[in-house]
């Protein structure tokens, strides 16, 4: 239980595996939708819908590098990493929301 909570708020084995993601030039997917993404997004995320994630999965395997996953809270982001991973794409990763995920890069 306690290896969960600390996983849920970023301070275990998850926080880790995302910064070294990012440190390995990560491609970062915010999937909100355009409207959510407009108000305020990570810089070098680029804005794939949920619901064209699993239509672009070939397109995003083909760039090679780790994937990050982001949205407002973590529940969509985490769907489309799973998509994601059942499309055959392996180094996929949940970032969880967009502003703790944008703290965590400057961090990296």
């Amino acid at each position: 239980m306690l290896e969960y909570l600390k996983n849920l708020l970023g301070i275990g084995k998850r926080k880790e595996l995302l910064l070294e993601a990012i440190r390995k030039g990560s491609y970062i997917i915010d999937v909100r939708t355009p409207q959510e993404y407009r108000m305020g997004h990570i810089q070098q995320a680029v804005n794939i819908p949920l619901e064209l994630i699993s239509k672009n999965a070939e397109k995003i395997a083909k760039i090679g590098k780790p994937v990050i996953t982001c949205c407002q809270s973590g529940a969509r982001s985490g769907r489309a990493a799973n998509r994601l991973r059942r499309k055959g794409i392996p180094e996929v990763l949940n970032g969880g929301g967009w502003v703790s995920l944008k703290d965590l890069i400057r961090e990296a």
